[in-house]
């Protein structure tokens, strides 16, 4: 008698919104909670089968979601349904707005073109309770002026060193460094009284990119750095010319462009 062929797999993509503050970074890290993790586990124990999650960016510690976008493969299932369950799994840090099949070989990292990212700067004296989960409380007024000035010289393609964490991958058996080179394709600073924003949107980031750009940016608003330096700082090529990495919880993942 000759058995039934396994079922074929599909592949399907969702959209995630998270609070990171509780969690150790989306991708999974063995004795810690992360996002990734819990989607997963999840998954899994809804569906009784193995996944391997891919995410389009693997977010730090702290750092939150609401356009995050994820993909798996799996038997097929009926979406409502699991949607319903994961929410109620992932719940409350954890959103799956959206859960749908995709097209054959999509990939949540691989076959994106572009991601946003928002900073949100709470600029006032005061702290706000209400806020410290999702801003960066600076204290010192900030001068949009100079700030719009000084994004200017990010777009465009660069080498970010500057702003980068050193990374290394295996080539031919032997390791390199990475290129760190990558292409700003816009930056907007919104302002609503008390809240400062700052989007920026790329083909691809490099680890701690935005938060190194945005430490440097808060700098020279203050006055610290000038408006020119911003140029320099991107020809030197050495994270020790520009400012402190901002703190993760001002910054989201906002949207991913495919």
């Amino acid at each position: 008698m000759v058995s039934s062929p396994p079922h074929a797999k599909k592949c399907y993509r969702a959209c995630v919104s998270y609070d990171g503050t509780e969690f150790h970074g989306f991708a999974e890290n063995p004795g810690v909670e992360t996002v990734a993790g819990k989607i997963r586990e999840s998954l899994e124990m809804i569906l009784g089968n193995r996944i391997d999650i891919t995410c389009a960016g693997r977010t730090d510690a702290g750092v939150h979601a609401e356009g995050q976008i994820i993909s798996f493969d799996a038997e097929d299932f009926d979406y409502r349904r699991v949607q319903k369950s994961l929410n109620k799994l992932c719940a409350p840090y954890i959103s799956i707005r959206d859960l749908q099949e995709a097209e054959d070989f999509f990939n949540a990292r691989f076959s994106a073109v572009s991601r946003t990212y928002r900073y949100r700067i709470l600029n006032q004296e005061y702290p706000d309770p209400f806020s410290h989960r999702f801003s960066w409380h600076v204290s010192a007024q900030i001068d949009l002026r100079r700030v719009e000035q000084a994004t200017q010289a990010l777009i465009g393609e660069h080498d970010f060193s500057s702003f980068c964490r050193k990374a290394t991958v295996l080539v031919d058996g032997k390791e390199e460094n990475a290129s760190l080179v990558r292409e700003v394709l816009s930056i907007n600073i919104k302002s609503e009284e008390p809240y400062i924003e700052i989007w920026i949107t790329a083909t691809s980031f490099c680890h701690q990119m935005v938060r190194s750009i945005v430490g440097t940016l808060v700098e020279i608003g203050k006055g610290r750095l000038k408006e020119s330096d911003m140029a320099s700082i991107i020809l030197k090529k050495d994270r020790n010319f520009a400012g402190q990495v901002a703190p993760p919880q001002g910054l989201s993942l906002m949207k991913v462009g495919y």
